[in-house]
């Protein structure tokens, strides 16, 4: 049986943009959400930008309703991209769908909480079902794994041992939300961050570190990604993975400050269900809206990762520059369904873009996407 593309969300913002690169690309993606009359109009605005014999169909399914997501697929040939988020929430159907009948799987969560779990909790189902989960496979976090490999290798190249990796995500041009984004970040606030140390993933707080960028000195906050799980695979000198996000600018050490503020609380019995709570409602639903073309387009993806020895001498730094974080996201969705597809991953389990697929298929992907090496 011949596998398909199942495009769970692809209605909100994130999803019709993957759902234009699927369908321009000829991979007759099979459109999902929980509303007929959005699906219909989204199937009719798709209509031409594709080869004639790969229009794409469309199938409802609800969260609300698992069975619904358990139907939309039939085959372990299959492959569900889902973009329905916050994920912490609502993203357990989808995943659960896939290790079930032991397909593919793609999603665009930069969820800590959901990541920590799709590794931890997920992987040995996975394995045992035959699937292949590839979770943060956007801008959050497949920039920084390619950049953290690419910095592993120049390192080992040079006779090197690293033991330390750090990436560091900024956008140059400024950058504004999709309500989706919004809607996972406010909950993402007051989750326990992760990072790994001394080869043990572990929660903390981290510190605000300074990347050079260009030339110029940022700082950057401490996140929790993929790249806390995938790149020690990579090396087993590797004990200690960082990841950062420099979109704050001059606000990331107060930005911190306030960020640790919150988690603290938010630990609390009775007041952290209360902020848990605040912060879902404030952040809402995603509606579908978002940043449109001449925004994206002022907005650049810049990622660095740098490699250290064990006494903290810097061995090797990579830059990569390439599209807007929602373009990119939509690029690699859309990129990671197509290998999966034709088989370009043999293993099984919750897996890195370098486990998956290789450093070169990767860095070669990466390249026709404009994500590309610059320094």
């Amino acid at each position: 049986m011949t596998g398909r593309v199942i495009l769970f969300g692809a209605t909100g913002f994130t999803g019709r943009l993957t759902a234009e690169v699927m369908t321009r690309a000829g991979m007759a993606p099979v459109l999902a959400g929980r509303s007929p009359d959005a699906l219909v109009a989204l199937t009719g605005d798709l209509a031409g930008l594709g080869p004639m014999n790969a229009a794409p169909t469309w199938q409802a399914a609800d969260v609300n309703d698992p069975a619904s997501v358990r139907a939309l697929v039939s085959s372990p040939d299959d492959v569900i991209v889902s973009t329905v988020g916050p994920f912490s929430r609502l993203g357990r159907p989808a995943i659960d769908a896939a290790i079930a009948q032991g397909c593919g799987y793609v999603d665009s969560t930069g969820e800590p909480t959901f990541i920590r779990q799709v590794f931890e909790q997920d992987d040995g189902p996975a394995r045992a079902s035959g699937a292949r989960l590839l979770t943060a496979f956007g801008y959050d976090y497949v920039p920084g794994n390619l950049a953290g490999a690419l910095a592993i290798a120049d390192a080992r190249a040079a006779g090197r041992i690293p033991v330390v990796v750090e990436v560091g995500y900024f956008v140059r041009g400024g950058m504004a939300m999709s309500s989706g984004t919004r809607a996972s970040s406010v909950l993402m606030a007051s989750a326990p961050a992760f990072a790994l140390r001394n080869g043990v993933i572990s929660e903390t707080r981290g510190s605000v570190a300074t990347f050079d960028v260009a030339g110029q000195s940022q700082d950057a906050l401490p996140v929790s990604g993929s790249e806390h799980f995938t790149l020690p695979r990579l090396d087993p000198g590797v004990r200690d993975v960082g990841v950062y996000l420099g979109w704050a600018g001059r606000m990331t050490r107060p930005a911190h400050l306030a960020g640790g503020a919150l988690s603290a609380i938010s630990r609390l019995p009775v007041l952290g269900g209360a902020i848990s709570s605040g912060l879902g409602k404030a952040g809402g639903t995603a509606t579908g809206e978002g940043p449109d073309a001449n925004e994206r387009a002022k907005a650049t993806t810049v990622v660095v990762a740098r490699t250290r020895d064990g006494v903290g001498r810097e061995l090797s730094s990579i830059r990569l520059e390439g599209p807007s974080p929602y373009d990119l996201t939509a690029e690699l969705l859309a990129w990671g369904a197509a290998m999966l597809l034709t088989g370009r991953a043999s293993a099984t389990g919750a897996l890195g873009p370098v486990d998956a697929f290789g450093l070169e298929a990767l860095e070669q992907g990466c390249a026709g996407m404009g994500l590309r090496r610059v320094e």
